[in-house]
């Protein structure tokens, strides 16, 4: 991995050599399941286990390299978000009648 390049895609494998991607820039190491989770966008103070033996390092990698990013996992919910208030703005006028409720005929 390089500072200047941006980094690829987290896998579920990558605190290992053997994987090939996942090298410190700088160090002579992989990057550690703290520097994993943040690629992955999660919080700094993001609780990874709840205690040093509660899970190994490869359940954790395993955990961390299957989630969804955290910041394109709330880019995708706001676009839900955002796209059902717009549905929800347009007034029955506006809709075309077909989609118009039968209920409205009958009265």
């Amino acid at each position: 991995m390089r500072w200047d390049v941006l980094a690829p895609a987290i896998t579920t494998q990558f605190c290992y050599y053997g994987t090939g991607r996942f090298g410190h820039p700088r160090q002579d190491r992989t990057i550690s399941i703290r520097e994993g989770a943040l690629l992955q966008t999660f919080p700094k103070d993001y609780c990874l286990a709840k205690g040093p033996d509660s899970m190994s390092v490869s359940q954790l990698a395993r955990h961390i390299g299957s989630a969804v990013p955290v910041a394109l996992a709330q880019a995708i919910g706001q676009s839900i978000l955002d796209a059902s208030k717009a549905r929800n703005s347009i007034s029955q006028a506006d809709q075309p009648a077909c989609s118009r409720s039968t209920r409205d005929e009958s009265v």
